[in-house]
């Protein structure tokens, strides 16, 4: 995208791409308000597919790169999702009960324990990365107030495959 800076996982160690789907999003189009944190902030449907073999657990997060923080804005993370889970329904990351097995959620930037959606200041558009991290390891080993740029070096030190998802929101 001309103009803004790149995102993230450009510069991280390469790894296999798999596919990514939402019922509720599409990639490079506007965030519906149902999943917008003014409005809805239901968490959308995910479903994956094409994972690399050997991959023992997921994580799933949602990042705004655009965010006028200097290190962007982490709407949601969750780890430690079973490695034979290959979605997560709408509304999945309203708490921890949503999500299958022993998966939890780690504290966001609002912060939450939770999926937050879009909520960006007046002004261009922000990008929101929904990436399913596929990991060669079943516990993280993070905990629920580990922060979140400390998840995101253990989701880097142990993925073994990544699929993302971005779309955009703007502030009325």
């Amino acid at each position: 995208m001309t103009g803004r800076i790149p995102l993230p996982y450009d510069f991280l160690p390469p790894v296999p791409r798999f596919e990514l789907h939402s019922a509720d999003l599409v990639d490079g189009a506007t965030m519906p308000d149902a999943h917008v944190y003014g409005a809805g902030n239901r968490s959308p449907q995910l479903s994956w597919e094409g994972f690399p073999a050997g991959t023992r657990s997921f994580a799933v997060t949602c990042y705004d790169p655009d965010a006028p923080t200097g290190a962007g804005w982490w709407h949601w993370l969750a780890v430690d999702l079973p490695a034979d889970t290959t979605e997560l329904p709408r509304g999945a990351g309203s708490e921890d009960s949503g999500l299958p097995g022993g998966a939890f959620h780690v504290r966001n930037d609002f912060p939450g324990h939770r999926y937050d959606g879009a909520a960006p200041p007046p002004g261009p558009a922000h990008r929101y990365v929904f990436v399913v991290h596929a990991l060669d390891v079943a516990n993280l080993g993070v905990q629920r107030d580990t922060p979140a740029a400390q998840v995101g070096f253990a989701l880097t030190a142990h993925a073994l495959g990544r699929a993302l998802l971005t779309v955009e929101y703007k502030s009325a």
